[in-house]
């Protein structure tokens, strides 16, 4: 057992709980609320992303998805989502694990993360292959200028 607690990969499997627990939401109900949208930015080389070849071979890295208005058969289960997009009027199915998206945001409510993935940080003696959540991060969908988000200590909550 390790010396140490693994706080990067602990809070790597909670975000990645969060996105799955936003999903199942909106499964339930079909839609998202009100003005969200997620922006979805995920490794199309992991060895678990379901996608047609020629997606695969027009995006060979990552693709950035955006679920708002047009998204089918949103399924989510605990390892990944499945769900069907328009891309050029043309439906296409996708599957996409959690563990392949690099990035989640909901630009509605300033609302993002970003994973990263460095050598440094995993540790290769343990099985557990997951790296840990790096920042928070809103996503630059243009150059229009936005306020500041606020960041909020821990501390202000404890008693």
């Amino acid at each position: 057992m390790s010396q140490k607690i693994d706080y990067g990969n602990l809070m790597h499997r909670a975000m990645r709980t969060l996105i799955r627990d936003v999903l199942a939401d909106v499964q339930k109900t079909g839609k998202l609320p009100g003005d969200h949208r997620f922006i979805i930015t995920f490794d199309t080389l992991h060895p678990d992303v379901e996608m047609a070849d020629h997606l695969s071979d027009r995006y060979p890295g990552d693709m950035t998805i955006i679920m708002q208005h047009w998204f089918d058969n949103l399924d989510v289960s605990e390892e990944g989502f499945a769900v069907t997009l328009s891309f050029g009027n043309v439906p296409e199915p996708l599957y996409i694990p959690y563990d392949a998206i690099t990035t989640f945001a909901d630009p509605s409510v300033e609302f993002g993360l970003r994973f990263e993935t460095q050598a440094s940080d995993i540790d290769h003696d343990d099985d557990d292959d997951e790296a840990p959540m790096d920042e928070l991060v809103e996503p630059d969908a243009d150059d229009t200028p936005r306020p500041a988000a606020e960041v909020v200590s821990l501390d202000k909550f404890r008693k």
